[in-house]
């Protein structure tokens, strides 16, 4: 499939959901929502569509998109690891995992997703685990009472599981 063909096919995607809320601007913020959902992120040419598409400026769309934490305007990874980073977690060795896994992904000093999408990594500054600490969590999973070479396995076991093919 062209290039061009794969970028009309997220635009259609992108006008059911704008149909699906009515084009109502008022609805702006359940929009992006479900658009960061289908791309992981929300890319500037889509908020400009957006923006167009519910007659409201570019810069209202940006100001919500960049107000709210939840909104994320860069590539993120298909995994979403949270290092936990709270008193609890920190002091039971939190920042070990975040290296480990920094270095067995390949991360440099600045960057937060890997080159191929499949993992981003973040410090969040709790997950409200503390009784598992040190915790992490991927997309949705709760991985807790977690050392180096527990979570070096996490992520080896989800390389492979990309490998073979597997959906996780």
């Amino acid at each position: 499939m062209a290039k061009e063909s794969l970028k009309m096919l997220h635009f259609e995607k992108i006008c059911e959901i704008l149909n699906d809320y009515d084009y109502r601007p008022d609805k702006l913020i359940p929009i992006l929502r479900e658009i960061q959902e289908e791309y992981r992120y929300l890319p500037e040419e889509v908020m400009t569509f957006v923006a167009s598409s519910l007659d409201i400026s570019p810069a209202r769309v940006f100001g919500v998109a960049t107000f709210f934490e939840h909104f994320k305007l860069s590539p993120r990874g298909k995994y979403v690891i949270k290092i936990c980073d709270g008193t609890a977690c920190h002091v039971k060795g939190s920042m070990n995992l975040y290296n480990t896994i920094k270095e067995k992904i390949g991360l440099g000093d600045e960057e937060e997703t890997t080159d191929d999408l499949l993992f981003t990594l973040e410090t969040v500054s709790c997950l409200g685990a503390c009784g598992l600490a040190p915790v992490m969590v991927i997309n949705d999973k709760v991985y807790g009472q977690l050392t180096p070479e527990k979570t070096e396995k996490i992520i080896e076991d989800i390389i492979k599981k990309e490998k073979d093919g597997e959906e996780e």
